[in-house]
């Protein structure tokens, strides 16, 4: 069982909430999508949280974008003087993918699809939107994970393609229906849990993983 944080963008008042949820739960790992920077909140708190949790996280653009003082012209734009060394340092280091064995398969941990920060595919993508889908067929294709946990979108998915399954963690963005989930490999499923206004938890949905 692994915890799942969706694109955290600044959010350190929530982290805190469902990182101490998640660790209450004991899981195997807490894992994070990216996307720490660029948001109301305080980055470098963020940071902290995560490293203190022994969160596995990868990079997401708005890090990348971050760390090569791009596009800080964005609402919310984290600014560059406000990042503390120790902050910088656990960005760089981070991964743009991790991979995974769990009991049911083949494991990506990524931002958007794969390597590609800004790939992505949503709930109602069909037909040319899926088959134009360079980064998601390679996935198809290479047949070497059965599932993709990701985010960038900030819209929570579970949608297999075949053999692949795409596990969409959304957002903690406050604006964007905040929420985290559990992934369960060996009881097959994913829940998602709701990060309310007030800082409370609540048990949204619960989708079953194919076999």
């Amino acid at each position: 069982m692994v915890g799942v944080l969706g694109d955290i963008h600044t959010e350190d008042n929530l982290l805190k909430v469902a990182l101490e949820f998640l660790k209450s739960l004991k899981p195997d790992k807490i894992l994070a999508v990216g996307d720490i920077a660029d948001g109301s909140g305080n980055l470098n708190r963020c940071c902290k949280l995560l490293q203190n949790a022994g969160v596995d996280c990868v990079r997401g653009n708005h890090d990348n974008w971050l760390l090569a003082g791009q596009m800080r012209d964005l609402r919310n734009a984290t600014p560059i003087e406000i990042v503390e060394p120790n902050c910088r340092v656990y960005l760089e280091g981070l991964p743009l993918v991790r991979k995974y064995q769990t009991i049911a398969g083949g494991l990506l941990l990524c931002h958007g699809l794969g390597k590609n920060d800004m790939a992505k595919v949503a709930p109602d993508d069909f037909g040319y939107a899926i088959e134009n889908n360079a980064d998601l067929q390679q996935l198809i294709q290479d047949d070497n994970y059965k599932f993709v946990i990701n985010g960038h979108s900030h819209r929570r998915m579970v949608r297999s393609f075949g053999y692949l399954t795409i596990i969409n963690a959304g957002t903690l963005r406050r604006d964007h229906d905040p929420c985290f989930l559990i992934a369960d490999f060996q009881h097959m499923r994913v829940q998602y849990f709701d990060l309310l206004p007030d800082g409370q938890i609540q048990d949204s949905q619960t989708f079953g993983l194919s076999n």
